[in-house]
């Protein structure tokens, strides 16, 4: 008697939980490569594997091709001539169903798959069976992305929330960031990304064929994050206004931009920044399965011109802008991913974190993406290496030329500093809320012999120019020496307190003339607007201090910092008494925020309404106007909310509730962002653990508050 097939169990919750991906959904199957996953087959009798003729084919992609493997046929009796590949084994027969276990290999390419099935011929008609996804294996030793560690795995595979840090070396700030990776409609997204890439436009056979490898994807998502050269996902601005968008600092999480990429046909969302572009990264990439973490890296180089060197300029009026490109950003945002490298090396020397940058500075190989560039690659110094290892090299080991440009327009080099680029480059600590500095992981300590030996052999494997890194000599002491200090933590709303110090090492008095700047500054290095200027004049004693006091006025600078990062204060100190003599002291002053407050649960049950209490008080004397709250969460929000805040006086209090039903279990963070017309997306986070709920879901009512 022929077999017949009346019913195929898919066992989709089952197969998910083993996969780790119930989290997306239990609805559909999604499951990791080099992993099996159950079938159960209802028959008209007893399967006989050594008789019985069953077979499988799976398919991904336009054109699917064995030879290309995005094509595979298996089952019984073994399909001879097949390429290793897909297999289907017997766990469990009886007399009327059959349980398979369904076994896809470790190096096949990601993505959506068709399955389905003949029984009796290779010849008759496919059943469809379903729609599978098809993910890479952290859990998985012959996975290229295979991360041994669980905890690790559980950070930077499972989490869906994490810190970014900005601010500068001296004032580093996390900001939460929701990254959402298993809301069930990011995984689609997601695949579309790879669909939208240019390679997949021109060749979609070939793509679909190099998914199987997490270095060809990686590079395909760190191009399409952004929008410069393709149909990618962020429009980046690096200056306001921010017409027909979103001001970068507005977005809590990568969902939301995403989701918007997808419902306007893959139009690009305006606008982004580096860690917000890193952000969204991080998502996908967790998504698709490959371990991904953030990475900051403060007094960062964009070295346009490989010369390891950034040249700054200065005259009497503060930082002057330049024709080059090449600049210090206060800090910059990539991601790095994990993942074997064996078309570097024959043994595992490379392999692990990887480099992947999406932000837009430069192209590689006339595309805007960056990476994967081996960490220890840059470690070592070995700049002739895939991808892009003499840009993040210079990233975190440019040298840094200060020069005066004098009023005749000539100039004059007034210091070279070897040691502050790369400084405390952060990511967030496994299964902590902490910082983890990683420099070492970068670069050997300043100043070290091994860290000259790998700069010079950095610029030998990268044939970089080596100006302003060759030894210049003795250098003579300052005849005067000029810093800047804080007489107290800067606040926004408050005035600004500084110090400037000179000491004079001459033997008898100097007459000076002191001119002080402020200048609002972009966080990419950039002066945007001069915010104060004063000129002093100063007799400085021999072999004494000197001190002048600073103050800028929060009516000076608050209507100039709307938008800006930080006041660079620069101090020109000219000696009368020998006009080619002069001296600097400059010092970058981010300024610390308003405290937004949110409390909620530290426990709630899914499906179940929970009270959020956010508290703002105004700490300028001045009325805040046209204010938001926008709160997010992936598993506690389905949909970002935004409520409006009524006007608020100077040293008055706003306190809002609002209910939230969580609807996922598990570790949660709510995220919440404040603007207004003075204050810019001012943010605080809570953490909720969500535990499982003995009811299904229920209807969630807002009680007015509107869905954005």
């Amino acid at each position: 008697m022929a077999l017949e097939i009346s019913k195929v169990q898919l066992h989709v919750k089952e197969n998910n939980q083993e996969h780790r991906t119930d989290e997306i959904s239990t609805k559909r199957l999604l499951v990791r490569r080099g992993q099996s996953f159950q079938l159960t087959l209802h028959t008209s009798r007893q399967f006989e594997p050594g008789a019985d003729k069953l077979f499988f084919t799976v398919e991904t992609g336009p054109w699917p091709s064995e030879s290309k493997g995005t094509r595979c046929m298996f089952g019984f009796p073994e399909v001879t001539g097949a390429k290793a590949g897909w297999t289907a084994q017997v766990q469990d027969s009886g007399y009327s169903s059959v349980t398979l276990a369904i076994s896809s290999p470790a190096n096949a390419s990601v993505g959506s798959y068709d399955l389905s099935m003949k029984v009796d011929s290779q010849n008759a008609t496919p059943q469809p069976i379903t729609t599978l996804v098809l993910l890479f294996n952290p859990w998985c030793a012959e996975d290229w992305v295979y991360l041994p560690d669980e905890a690790e795995r559980q950070e930077y595979v499972m989490n869906e929330t994490g810190l970014i840090y900005r601010g500068s070396a001296s004032y580093i700030a996390p900001m939460a960031w929701n990254f959402g990776q298993f809301e069930e409609d990011v995984v689609d997204i997601c695949l579309k990304l790879l669909d939208m890439n240019p390679k997949c436009l021109r060749d979609a056979a070939e793509d679909f064929s190099a998914r199987c490898n997490p270095i060809y994807v990686g590079r395909v998502v760190s191009a399409m994050i952004n929008a410069n050269d393709d149909r990618g996902v962020l429009a980046g601005r690096w200056q306001s206004p921010y017409y027909g968008g979103v001001a970068p600092t507005h977005w809590n999480g990568s969902v939301d931009i995403l989701r918007k990429w997808y419902k306007t046909r893959c139009a690009p969302v305006n606008y982004g920044q580096c860690w917000v572009f890193a952000g969204v990264m991080c998502s996908v990439l967790r998504c698709l399965g490959i371990p991904c973490r953030v990475v900051s890296n403060f007094d960062s180089a964009h070295d346009t011109d490989k010369s390891l060197t950034i040249d700054e300029y200065y005259s009497d009026y503060g930082v002057r802008p330049k024709d080059s490109h090449d600049s210090v950003w206060n800090f910059h945002v990539w991601v790095e991913g994990w993942m074997k490298r064996p078309d570097l090396s024959k043994d595992s020397t490379y392999d692990g974190w990887q480099v992947l940058d999406p932000t837009p500075q430069e192209k590689s190989t006339g595309v805007y993406c960056c990476g994967p560039c081996p960490v220890k690659a840059v470690l070592e110094g070995h700049t002739d290496l895939k991808y892009d290892v003499p840009f993040v090299f210079a990233e975190v080991n440019a040298d840094q030329v200060t020069w005066m440009v004098m009023r005749d327009g000539s100039k004059r080099k007034l210091y070279t500093d070897t040691k502050t680029i790369g400084q405390n480059i952060s990511t967030k600590a496994v299964g902590k809320e902490k910082r983890e500095d990683i420099t070492a992981n970068y670069k050997y300590p300043e100043g070290s012999k091994k860290e000259r030996v790998v700069f010079e052999e950095a610029v030998r494997r990268g044939h970089m120019e080596t100006p302003s890194i060759l030894p210049e000599g003795p250098q003579k002491l300052p005849a005067i020496t000029a810093k800047i200090t804080e007489e107290n933590q800067p606040i926004i709303g408050q005035d600004v307190q500084l110090s400037l110090v000179l000491h004079g090492d001459q033997q008898s008095s100097q007459e000076l003339s002191v001119k002080l700047n402020a200048q609002a500054m972009r966080y990419t290095g950039v002066p945007d607007g001069q915010v104060w200027r004063e000129e002093k004049e100063v007799l400085l004693q021999p072999k004494e201090d000197f001190k002048i006091s600073i103050q800028i006025p929060f009516s000076v600078y608050g209507s100039k910092m709307l938008d800006h990062n930080s006041l660079k204060v620069s101090a020109l100190v000219l000696d009368k008494q020998n006009p080619g003599d002069s001296y600097l002291a400059e010092k970058n002053i981010v300024l610390q925020e308003p405290t937004l407050s949110i409390e909620a649960p530290s426990s709630c049950q899914q499906y179940t309404e929970m009270t959020v209490k956010v508290m703002f008080h105004n700490p300028l004397p001045i009325t805040l106007r046209n204010g938001t709250l926008t709160l997010t969460g992936s598993g506690l929000l389905q949909r970002t909310i935004v409520v409006s805040v009524p006007p608020l006086q100077a040293d008055h209090r706003v306190r809002l509730q609002i209910p939230v039903t969580p609807y996922r279990v598990g570790a949660r963070k709510l995220v919440a962002d404040f603007d207004c017309s003075v204050l810019r997306d001012i943010k605080s986070s809570c953490n909720i653990e969500v535990t499982p709920s003995q009811n299904g879901p229920i209807d969630v009512i807002l009680n007015g508050v509107g869905f954005h």
